[in-house]
C-alpha cells in the first residue's frame, strides 16, 4: 500500500499537542485555515477503531487500500490556495471528508468528487454529521473534474499523475490556483499552479510526499 503523506511526525510528545499546533509547526500561519482546522475533529472522519490516532499526524486507513492525508500535508495543500471565502472550489479525491471540510470552512461552494461510492456515502455522512452545509460529493472519475459545475476558483487534487489532466485545466478559472501532487522519480511533488492566458504556469513546490495515482477511465 502506498502512503499519502509527508513525514510523520513521531516521538514521545506528538500525542499531547493539538493539531493546531501540528499545523504551525508545519508552516501554516493563515488564520483562517487555523481556525479552521481547530473547528473540524478529525476524530470525526475516521472509523472508531482509529480514534485514539486522529489528533496525530500520520495518515490514517480509509480502506481500497489507501489512507486519509496527514493533517499537516492536508494543511499545507489547502493554505497553497489562499482561500479568501469566496471561491467554489473542486476538489479530487473525497475520501472520508475531511479535507473537504476544511475547504468548506474556507470556500462558498466546494465540489468534491470521489471514485469510490461507499466512500463518498462515508463522506457525505460525516459532512453532515459535522454540520457542513456547502459541500457536494459526487461519484465520478477525478480526472474528467465537473464540467456541470465549471468553473472554479481553485482546484484541489489529493491524488498522483504525471501532468495535470486537461480537464482539470480548462474548468479552472482565468487566475484560478490549482495544487497538485506531480509524480516524479523520487517523490511526488505537490505543486501549485496558476492559470493565466488559458494556460497552467507553475509557481512553486510546496512540498514532497507519497500518494495514490489519480486513476483514470472506468
Amino acid at each position: 500500500m502506498r502512503r499519502r503523506g509527508g513525514p510523520v511526525v513521531g516521538g514521545e510528545g506528538t500525542a499531547i499537542r493539538t493539531l493546531v499546533e501540528i499545523v504551525q509547526q508545519a508552516g501554516v500561519t493563515d488564520p483562517r485555515l487555523l481556525e479552521a482546522v481547530r473547528a473540524t475533529p478529525r476524530g470525526h472522519f475516521v472509523s472508531p477503531e482509529f480514534a485514539l490516532r486522529a489528533d496525530r499526524d500520520e495518515p490514517i486507513p480509509i480502506g481500497h487500500d489507501q489512507p486519509t492525508s496527514q493533517p499537516s500535508l492536508v494543511a499545507r495543500m489547502i493554505d497553497g490556495l489562499q482561500l479568501s471565502g469566496t471561491e467554489v472550489v473542486l476538489e479530487i479525491g473525497t475520501g472520508c471528508g475531511y479535507m473537504t471540510a476544511l475547504l468548506a470552512r474556507l470556500a462558498r461552494r466546494v465540489y468534491s468528487v470521489e471514485r469510490h461510492a461507499d466512500l463518498a456515502e462515508l463522506a457525505r455522512a460525516n459532512l453532515e454529521s459535522s454540520d457542513v452545509t456547502n459541500a457536494e460529493i459526487v461519484v465520478g472519475d477525478g480526472s474528467l473534474g465537473l464540467p456541470s459545475h465549471a468553473p472554479f476558483d481553485a482546484v484541489i487534487v489529493s491524488a498522483t499523475a504525471a501532468e495535470v489532466p486537461g480537464p482539470l485545466v480548462e474548468q479552472l478559472a482565468e487566475g484560478g490556483r490549482l495544487v497538485m501532487p506531480i509524480h516524479a522519480r523520487e517523490a511526488d511533488l505537490v505543486t501549485l499552479f496558476v492559470k493565466r492566458h488559458g494556460r497552467l504556469q507553475r509557481q512553486r513546490l510546496l512540498l514532497p510526499a507519497c500518494f495514490v495515482p489519480l486513476v483514470q477511465g472506468p
